[in-house]
């Protein structure tokens, strides 16, 4: 089970970071630390849910191994990455792959609808720029990054919501 408790720290969390990043469109370290504090005294709290182990480290090391990755092909932000790494150690391990597969989903969702969005705001331009085979051109306007936090939110939500049966108190 997930403790509600834990489950709304998340979502306020989620709330404050996502308009953070809205805002600034940066993800400040402080919230990997605070992650982590929380990690550490979720242990003592409910040792039946949260326990150390190399197990519970998969998902946060597959986000900073995947975001770093990302990160250098210019398409995700550190901050994104290393603040997503330190949120899964909050998930329990049980509900990680769970919640990575909503986190799929509301990115999928929203990039689509974002491209969608730039596609027929920027279309003549595109297809000036297809026209003239510039690659780059194109490059500029589907190059940009968005802000992750929110998507990240959104998926965090949707999981809450989708699966509510699992909360205790």
């Amino acid at each position: 089970m997930l403790p509600i408790v834990v489950y709304i720290f998340i979502a306020i969390q989620l709330l404050f970071v996502a308009y953070i990043d809205f805002k600034t469109k940066k993800i400040s370290n402080i919230w990997v630390l605070i992650n982590f504090i929380f990690f550490i005294v979720l242990t003592f709290i409910f040792p039946d849910i949260y326990k150390w182990s190399m197990q519970i480290l998969f998902f946060p090391a597959a986000f900073l191994f995947v975001g770093f990755v990302l990160f250098l092909m210019n398409i995700m932000g550190g901050g994104d990455s290393k603040y997503l790494s330190s949120l899964y150690l909050l998930v329990p391990l049980q509900f990680q792959d769970a919640t990575f597969l909503y986190l799929l989903y509301a990115t999928v969702l929203v990039g689509s609808t974002l491209l969608l969005f730039n596609t027929l705001k920027y279309l003549d331009i595109i297809v000036i720029h297809f026209r003239m085979r510039d690659i780059a051109g194109i490059r500029r306007i589907f190059g940009k990054k968005f802000t992750y936090a929110p998507v990240i939110f959104i998926a965090w939500m949707w999981f809450g919501w989708q699966n509510y049966k699992i909360l205790t108190f």
